[in-house]
């Protein structure tokens, strides 16, 4: 390692330092991770394959859904293939487009969940709130509108966030200490000055963060004000059986990303910082069809449907 500072041209690769440097435990790691990815590939398909089969669940808020696991399709495939090369090859690098990438894709998918989670929000609102209004509000054209109006503004609050760091000069110290480019860990190995890029982050998180999740919070106050009105228990457990997974969803989402960010701003250990991006990268887009095939009868049913046309081997 010379010691003089080079700019960002010569920058050619970083190191990921990943989860551990236990080779046994490297091992473990490498066998967890392609279980998670087998596990959240699979469970997403399937639950995309069910949707698009049934035409009784071709309805808004299944095509949220199918959305949101195509989605965590590709915000798996941003990181964990990756990792699961860097293990089994032994080395750590990544190149420095390979970094870029990943800092771009993981920025559109995330984004883009937390606006899918807000439209989500939204089709419960209108159909338990104004259920006689709900076929005119929630049209097709609206829906696919909202989807497309979210991974546009999700894309050039990526590109944004990619073209600033690509304005950067990195030093000789080129370790990330976690098992993908996450963008914070990447500014912190910059020499030149990342105050812009850090308004950027905080900027972009408030507004992106915020109006999704205001919205969550607006809707959620009005469908449960609107069922602690309903006459009938049986409607009360009907509507909230219809939310309840997207509230756990919601919950597991934003819970896991607090928590991350708690744990960064309080300087934990590195390693644990790793340990705890796995949990907002990795696990809710494992679960998320669990969640919604589990807690849900239409999809449970059309899954019971799609299997029983399957050709027995």
């Amino acid at each position: 390692n010379n010691m003089e500072p080079r700019n960002q041209t010569s920058v050619s690769k970083f190191l990921l330092l990943g989860l551990t440097e236990d080779p046994e435990l490297q091992l473990l790691l490498f066998s967890l991770f392609l279980a998670v990815y087998m596990v959240t590939v699979l469970g997403n398909l399937l639950i995309v394959l069910t949707v698009s089969s049934d035409s009784y669940l071709h309805t808004p808020m299944y095509f949220f859904v199918s959305n949101l696991s195509i989605t965590d399709i590709c915000l798996s495939t941003t990181t964990i293939p990756k990792t699961l090369v860097n293990i089994k090859m032994q080395n750590q690098s990544i190149t420095y487009t390979g970094c870029l990438n990943q800092i771009f894709f993981v920025q559109v998918f995330c984004g883009f969940e937390n606006f899918l989670l807000a439209a989500m929000a939204y089709d419960r609102h209108v159909a338990i709130c104004h259920p006689l209004k709900y076929t005119v509000v929630m049209n097709p054209c609206f829906c696919s509108l909202l989807v497309l109006l979210s991974l546009f503004i999700s894309m050039v609050d990526a590109l944004l966030h990619s073209l600033m760091v690509l304005q950067l000069s990195f030093c000789t110290d080129l370790e990330i200490p976690q098992f993908f480019c996450e963008l914070p860990q990447v500014l912190k190995l910059a020499c030149s000055s990342t105050l812009i890029n850090n308004i950027l982050i905080y900027f972009v998180a408030c507004i992106l963060g915020g109006v999704p999740l205001s919205g969550i919070i607006f809707s959620y106050t009005r469908i449960i004000s609107s069922v602690l009105r309903m006459p009938s228990a049986d409607g009360k457990h009907k509507a909230f059986a219809t939310c309840g997974s997207h509230l756990s969803v919601v919950s597991l989402f934003y819970g896991t990303s607090v928590g991350v960010y708690l744990s960064s701003a309080f300087a934990l250990s590195p390693k644990k910082t790793a340990v705890a991006s796995v949990m907002y990268i990795v696990i809710p887009q494992m679960m998320n069809p669990f969640i919604y095939s589990l807690r849900n009868r239409d999809i449970k049913g059309s899954l019971r449907k799609l299997i029983g046309r399957m050709p027995s081997i």
